[in-house]
């Protein structure tokens, strides 16, 4: 039998998110003119009851209430992006680490431009939070969502003054 697919859309300081559930577990969230956003088609009939706990966790999120997302996640690549994207998540609140950090932390220093392609390639954005990412030299790089949304995204996990435009 194929998997269940069904999407909400809801709204964020960064424009509308669309939330996609894989046989009700969140698997896919996309911003607004994101990059590598697939077809509509391909996120299912609408129907926000399985995004309760990811509208609450998002919501909290984004009111300053929540550093940590706690939610079952169904997440398809391959098994070097699927490490990558767990180490995304250990990526505390307000902090980043570099593409060379992470590709050290998977124990294979040399492959920084690999954690940034599947980097790239992350399917649930802020919630596995790959805006925290940077460049070698501290400098803001790639964002599927753009580059302005993960400055925003980043001013707003570290308390700076570009924080309060989002509200």
């Amino acid at each position: 039998m194929p998997p269940t697919v069904r999407h909400t859309v809801v709204d964020s300081p960064y424009d509308a998110l669309t939330l996609v559930a894989v046989d009700g577990v969140l698997s896919r969230i996309h911003m607004t003119g994101q990059r590598h956003r697939p077809p509509e088609e391909t996120f299912g009939s609408p129907d926000p009851r399985p995004f309760t706990e990811a509208v609450r966790q998002l919501d909290a999120y984004f009111a300053g209430e929540l550093t940590e997302f706690d939610l079952p996640l169904h997440l398809v690549g391959t098994e070097f992006q699927l490490r990558v994207w767990e180490q995304l998540r250990s990526i505390p609140y307000g902090e980043t680490r570099t593409y060379g950090e992470l590709a050290e932390a998977l124990g294979n220093p040399a492959a920084s431009r690999a954690v940034g392609l599947a980097n790239g390639r992350n399917p649930v954005s802020i919630v596995v939070p790959c805006h925290r990412v940077i460049g070698a030299g501290g400098g803001l790089t790639g964002y599927g969502g753009g580059l302005d949304r993960k400055q925003r995204l980043l001013a707003f996990e570290s308390g700076g003054a570009a924080a309060d435009a989002l509200f």
